[in-house]
Protein backbone atom coordinates (compact mmCIF):
# COMPACT_ATOMS: atom_id res chain seq x y z
CA UNK A 1 0.00 0.00 0.00
CA UNK A 2 1.37 3.43 -0.93
CA UNK A 3 1.34 6.36 1.50
CA UNK A 4 -0.16 8.57 -1.22
CA UNK A 5 -3.91 9.06 -1.47
CA UNK A 6 -3.40 9.91 -5.16
CA UNK A 7 -0.22 9.16 -7.10
CA UNK A 8 0.27 10.68 -10.56
CA UNK A 9 3.32 9.78 -12.67
CA UNK A 10 4.14 11.35 -16.04
CA UNK A 11 0.48 12.00 -16.79
CA UNK A 12 -0.17 13.46 -20.23
CA UNK A 13 -3.24 14.23 -22.32
CA UNK A 14 -3.35 15.36 -25.94
CA UNK A 15 -6.80 15.95 -27.39
CA UNK A 16 -7.77 15.35 -31.01
CA UNK A 17 -6.46 18.28 -33.01
CA UNK A 18 -3.21 18.38 -31.07
CA UNK A 19 -4.25 20.38 -28.00
CA UNK A 20 -1.82 19.38 -25.21
CA UNK A 21 -3.79 19.69 -21.97
CA UNK A 22 -1.38 17.86 -19.64
CA UNK A 23 2.35 17.45 -20.17
CA UNK A 24 4.19 14.92 -18.01
CA UNK A 25 2.56 15.85 -14.69
CA UNK A 26 3.98 14.01 -11.67
CA UNK A 27 3.02 14.49 -8.02
CA UNK A 28 1.58 12.67 -4.99
CA UNK A 29 -1.27 13.78 -2.74
CA UNK A 30 -0.31 12.66 0.79
CA UNK A 31 -2.97 10.82 2.78
CA UNK A 32 -4.86 12.81 5.38
CA UNK A 33 -4.10 16.26 3.96
CA UNK A 34 -6.13 19.04 2.39
CA UNK A 35 -4.26 19.46 -0.89
CA UNK A 36 -4.66 22.48 -3.16
CA UNK A 37 -4.51 22.13 -6.94
CA UNK A 38 -4.29 25.62 -8.42
CA UNK A 39 -3.74 27.16 -11.82
CA UNK A 40 -5.17 29.73 -14.25
CA UNK A 41 -8.19 28.94 -16.41
CA UNK A 42 -7.23 26.41 -19.07
CA UNK A 43 -4.18 25.21 -17.13
CA UNK A 44 -5.26 21.54 -17.17
CA UNK A 45 -6.82 21.12 -13.71
CA UNK A 46 -10.22 19.94 -14.95
CA UNK A 47 -8.61 17.53 -17.43
CA UNK A 48 -6.60 15.99 -14.59
CA UNK A 49 -9.69 15.64 -12.38
CA UNK A 50 -11.70 14.14 -15.24
CA UNK A 51 -8.94 11.55 -15.82
CA UNK A 52 -9.13 10.58 -12.14
CA UNK A 53 -12.94 10.37 -12.43
CA UNK A 54 -12.69 8.07 -15.45
CA UNK A 55 -14.37 10.59 -17.75
CA UNK A 56 -11.27 11.33 -19.87
CA UNK A 57 -8.68 8.82 -21.09
CA UNK A 58 -5.07 9.73 -20.49
CA UNK A 59 -2.62 9.77 -23.40
CA UNK A 60 0.35 8.61 -21.33
CA UNK A 61 1.51 8.12 -17.76
CA UNK A 62 -0.22 6.50 -14.79
CA UNK A 63 -2.51 7.52 -11.94
CA UNK A 64 -3.63 5.60 -8.88
CA UNK A 65 -6.19 6.39 -6.18
CA UNK A 66 -5.73 4.87 -2.72
CA UNK A 67 -3.24 2.42 -4.25
CA UNK A 68 -5.52 1.34 -7.13
CA UNK A 69 -4.32 2.07 -10.68
CA UNK A 70 -7.17 3.79 -12.56
CA UNK A 71 -6.56 1.60 -15.65
CA UNK A 72 -5.87 -1.75 -14.00
CA UNK A 73 -8.41 -1.49 -11.16
CA UNK A 74 -10.98 1.10 -12.32
CA UNK A 75 -13.83 -0.09 -10.06
CA UNK A 76 -11.72 0.05 -6.91
CA UNK A 77 -10.21 3.38 -7.96
CA UNK A 78 -13.66 4.93 -8.56
CA UNK A 79 -14.95 3.53 -5.25
CA UNK A 80 -12.07 5.30 -3.48
CA UNK A 81 -12.89 8.81 -4.70
CA UNK A 82 -15.81 11.23 -4.53
CA UNK A 83 -15.81 14.17 -6.93
CA UNK A 84 -17.76 17.42 -6.67
CA UNK A 85 -17.67 19.02 -10.12
CA UNK A 86 -17.87 22.72 -10.94
CA UNK A 87 -21.15 22.14 -12.78
CA UNK A 88 -24.24 21.42 -10.70
CA UNK A 89 -25.43 18.04 -11.98
CA UNK A 90 -28.47 16.14 -10.66
CA UNK A 91 -32.07 15.46 -11.60
CA UNK A 92 -34.17 18.49 -10.57
CA UNK A 93 -37.27 16.33 -10.06
CA UNK A 94 -35.76 14.20 -7.28
CA UNK A 95 -35.71 15.33 -3.68
CA UNK A 96 -32.35 15.53 -1.86
CA UNK A 97 -33.06 12.33 0.07
CA UNK A 98 -33.98 10.52 -3.17
CA UNK A 99 -30.85 11.87 -4.87
CA UNK A 100 -28.62 10.43 -2.14
CA UNK A 101 -30.49 7.11 -2.00
CA UNK A 102 -30.18 6.62 -5.77
CA UNK A 103 -26.48 7.55 -5.73
CA UNK A 104 -25.84 5.11 -2.87
CA UNK A 105 -27.63 2.41 -4.86
CA UNK A 106 -25.43 3.09 -7.89
CA UNK A 107 -22.37 2.50 -5.71
CA UNK A 108 -23.86 -0.71 -4.31
CA UNK A 109 -24.20 0.58 -0.74
CA UNK A 110 -26.62 -1.77 1.10
CA UNK A 111 -29.74 -0.02 2.44
CA UNK A 112 -28.79 -0.80 6.03
CA UNK A 113 -25.47 1.02 5.56
CA UNK A 114 -26.75 4.16 3.84
CA UNK A 115 -26.30 7.48 5.64
CA UNK A 116 -28.54 9.74 3.58
CA UNK A 117 -30.15 11.70 6.43
CA UNK A 118 -26.86 11.89 8.31
CA UNK A 119 -25.21 13.43 5.25
CA UNK A 120 -28.06 15.91 4.75
CA UNK A 121 -27.76 16.97 8.39
CA UNK A 122 -24.00 17.39 7.98
CA UNK A 123 -24.47 19.79 5.04
CA UNK A 124 -27.39 21.62 6.73
CA UNK A 125 -30.06 20.31 4.35
CA UNK A 126 -32.06 18.00 6.65
CA UNK A 127 -35.05 20.38 6.53
CA UNK A 128 -34.99 20.20 2.72
CA UNK A 129 -34.84 16.39 2.54
CA UNK A 130 -38.21 16.09 0.80
CA UNK A 131 -38.20 19.30 -1.26
CA UNK A 132 -37.65 19.09 -5.01
CA UNK A 133 -33.98 19.69 -5.77
CA UNK A 134 -34.93 22.32 -8.37
CA UNK A 135 -36.34 24.52 -5.58
CA UNK A 136 -32.99 24.69 -3.74
CA UNK A 137 -30.77 27.77 -3.87
CA UNK A 138 -27.39 27.65 -5.59
CA UNK A 139 -25.56 27.25 -2.29
CA UNK A 140 -27.87 24.43 -1.19
CA UNK A 141 -27.33 22.62 -4.50
CA UNK A 142 -23.56 22.80 -4.06
CA UNK A 143 -23.84 21.36 -0.54
CA UNK A 144 -26.10 18.59 -1.87
CA UNK A 145 -23.39 17.74 -4.40
CA UNK A 146 -20.85 17.38 -1.59
CA UNK A 147 -23.22 15.01 0.25
CA UNK A 148 -23.79 13.09 -3.01
CA UNK A 149 -20.03 12.63 -3.44
CA UNK A 150 -19.77 11.14 0.07
CA UNK A 151 -22.57 8.51 -0.10
CA UNK A 152 -20.09 5.64 -0.55
CA UNK A 153 -17.72 6.96 2.17
CA UNK A 154 -14.71 7.41 -0.14
CA UNK A 155 -11.32 8.05 1.51
CA UNK A 156 -10.56 10.78 -1.07
CA UNK A 157 -12.80 13.78 -1.87
CA UNK A 158 -12.09 16.10 -4.82
CA UNK A 159 -13.74 19.53 -4.72
CA UNK A 160 -13.58 21.39 -8.04
CA UNK A 161 -14.39 25.07 -7.40
CA UNK A 162 -16.92 24.10 -4.69
CA UNK A 163 -17.64 27.60 -3.40
CA UNK A 164 -18.12 29.40 -6.72
CA UNK A 165 -21.21 31.56 -6.40
CA UNK A 166 -21.77 30.68 -2.73
CA UNK A 167 -22.22 33.46 -0.18
CA UNK A 168 -19.77 33.92 2.70
CA UNK A 169 -21.92 32.23 5.37
CA UNK A 170 -22.60 29.14 3.25
CA UNK A 171 -18.95 28.99 2.20
CA UNK A 172 -17.95 28.94 5.86
CA UNK A 173 -20.44 26.13 6.59
CA UNK A 174 -19.07 24.12 3.68
CA UNK A 175 -15.48 24.53 4.85
CA UNK A 176 -16.43 23.61 8.42
CA UNK A 177 -17.82 20.35 7.05
CA UNK A 178 -14.74 19.75 4.89
CA UNK A 179 -12.52 20.25 7.94
CA UNK A 180 -14.67 17.74 9.85
CA UNK A 181 -14.29 15.21 7.02
CA UNK A 182 -10.55 15.79 6.94
CA UNK A 183 -10.28 15.41 10.71
CA UNK A 184 -12.11 12.08 10.29
CA UNK A 185 -9.42 10.84 7.89
CA UNK A 186 -10.73 11.93 4.48
CA UNK A 187 -8.06 13.29 2.12
CA UNK A 188 -9.36 16.40 0.33
CA UNK A 189 -8.17 17.79 -3.01
CA UNK A 190 -9.34 21.33 -3.65
CA UNK A 191 -9.29 23.51 -6.74
CA UNK A 192 -10.32 27.11 -6.17
CA UNK A 193 -9.92 30.60 -7.57
CA UNK A 194 -10.17 32.04 -4.05
CA UNK A 195 -6.48 32.03 -3.20
CA UNK A 196 -7.03 33.18 0.38
CA UNK A 197 -9.23 30.11 0.79
CA UNK A 198 -6.44 27.81 -0.41
CA UNK A 199 -3.92 29.56 1.83
CA UNK A 200 -6.12 29.12 4.89
CA UNK A 201 -7.23 25.53 4.26
CA UNK A 202 -4.50 23.64 2.40
CA UNK A 203 -1.57 21.81 3.94
CA UNK A 204 0.16 21.59 0.57
CA UNK A 205 -0.36 23.24 -2.83
CA UNK A 206 0.53 22.23 -6.38
CA UNK A 207 0.29 24.78 -9.19
CA UNK A 208 -0.29 23.77 -12.81
CA UNK A 209 0.17 26.11 -15.77
CA UNK A 210 -0.01 25.31 -19.50
CA UNK A 211 -0.46 21.63 -18.58
CA UNK A 212 2.80 21.44 -16.62
CA UNK A 213 3.42 21.21 -12.90
CA UNK A 214 5.40 24.30 -11.86
CA UNK A 215 5.51 23.81 -8.10
CA UNK A 216 4.38 21.42 -5.35
CA UNK A 217 5.21 22.60 -1.83
CA UNK A 218 3.84 22.92 1.70
CA UNK A 219 1.64 26.02 1.80
CA UNK A 220 3.81 27.90 4.30
CA UNK A 221 6.97 27.24 2.29
CA UNK A 222 5.23 28.39 -0.88
CA UNK A 223 4.04 31.64 0.68
CA UNK A 224 7.56 32.13 2.05
CA UNK A 225 8.88 32.22 -1.52
CA UNK A 226 7.49 35.72 -2.02
CA UNK A 227 10.48 37.98 -1.50
CA UNK A 228 8.78 41.35 -1.89
CA UNK A 229 7.54 43.05 1.25
CA UNK A 230 5.70 46.35 1.60
CA UNK A 231 5.97 48.70 4.57
CA UNK A 232 3.88 51.85 5.03
CA UNK A 233 5.65 54.53 7.07
CA UNK A 234 3.87 57.61 8.43
CA UNK A 235 6.35 60.45 9.05
CA UNK A 236 6.22 63.57 11.21
CA UNK A 237 5.99 66.20 8.48
CA UNK A 238 4.62 66.75 4.98
CA UNK A 239 6.76 65.28 2.22
CA UNK A 240 6.97 66.99 -1.16
CA UNK A 241 8.85 64.15 -2.84
CA UNK A 242 9.76 60.67 -1.51
CA UNK A 243 13.44 60.15 -0.62
CA UNK A 244 15.54 57.73 -2.70
CA UNK A 245 17.69 54.93 -1.30
CA UNK A 246 19.37 51.87 -2.81
CA UNK A 247 17.58 49.57 -0.35
CA UNK A 248 14.15 50.55 -1.74
CA UNK A 249 12.81 48.62 -4.72
CA UNK A 250 10.04 51.18 -4.97
CA UNK A 251 8.79 54.10 -2.88
CA UNK A 252 5.44 55.83 -3.39
CA UNK A 253 4.00 58.84 -1.57
CA UNK A 254 0.49 58.03 -0.28
CA UNK A 255 -0.99 61.27 0.98
CA UNK A 256 1.23 64.02 2.40
CA UNK A 257 2.87 62.03 5.20
CA UNK A 258 2.72 58.32 4.31
CA UNK A 259 5.44 56.55 2.32
CA UNK A 260 4.74 53.08 0.91
CA UNK A 261 8.05 51.28 0.43
CA UNK A 262 8.62 47.97 -1.38
CA UNK A 263 11.83 46.08 -0.61
CA UNK A 264 13.32 42.62 -1.15
CA UNK A 265 13.24 40.86 2.21
CA UNK A 266 16.00 38.45 1.17
CA UNK A 267 18.39 41.41 0.72
CA UNK A 268 17.19 44.07 3.14
CA UNK A 269 15.49 44.00 6.54
CA UNK A 270 12.85 46.37 7.88
CA UNK A 271 15.36 48.02 10.23
CA UNK A 272 17.50 49.13 7.30
CA UNK A 273 14.44 50.54 5.52
CA UNK A 274 13.42 52.56 8.59
CA UNK A 275 17.01 53.74 9.13
CA UNK A 276 17.07 55.02 5.55
CA UNK A 277 13.91 57.05 6.20
CA UNK A 278 15.42 58.57 9.34
CA UNK A 279 18.69 59.28 7.49
CA UNK A 280 16.63 61.40 5.08
CA UNK A 281 15.74 63.62 8.05
CA UNK A 282 12.23 62.29 8.61
CA UNK A 283 10.82 61.21 11.99
CA UNK A 284 8.77 58.00 12.08
CA UNK A 285 5.29 58.25 13.63
CA UNK A 286 3.75 54.91 12.60
CA UNK A 287 4.68 51.75 10.70
CA UNK A 288 2.54 48.99 9.20
CA UNK A 289 3.57 46.07 7.01
CA UNK A 290 1.89 43.90 4.38
CA UNK A 291 3.04 40.30 4.34
CA UNK A 292 3.23 38.56 0.99
CA UNK A 293 0.41 36.07 0.46
CA UNK A 294 -0.36 33.16 -1.84
CA UNK A 295 -1.74 35.50 -4.50
CA UNK A 296 1.66 37.20 -4.84
CA UNK A 297 3.41 33.85 -5.27
CA UNK A 298 0.77 32.51 -7.65
CA UNK A 299 1.00 35.54 -9.92
CA UNK A 300 4.79 35.58 -9.97
CA UNK A 301 4.99 31.85 -10.76
CA UNK A 302 2.31 31.78 -13.46
CA UNK A 303 3.52 34.99 -15.11
CA UNK A 304 7.07 33.69 -15.09
CA UNK A 305 5.86 30.46 -16.69
CA UNK A 306 3.75 32.18 -19.29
Amino acid sequence: MTDAAISIQGLGKTYAGGKRALDGVTFDVPRGQIFGLLGPNGAGKSTLINILAGLVNRTEGTASIWGFDIAEHPRNAKASIGIVNQEILFDPFFTPIETLEIQAGLYGVPKAERRSMELLQAVHLADKANAYARTLSGGMKRRLMVAKAMVHSPPVLVLDEPTAGVDIQLRQQLWDYVRELNAGGVTVVLTTHYLEEAEELCDRIAIINHGRLITNEPTRALVGRAQEKVVAVTVDRDVAAPPANACFQKIVLKGERTLEITYAKDKVNAGEVLAAIQAAGLGIVDVSTKEADLEDVFLSLTRGEG
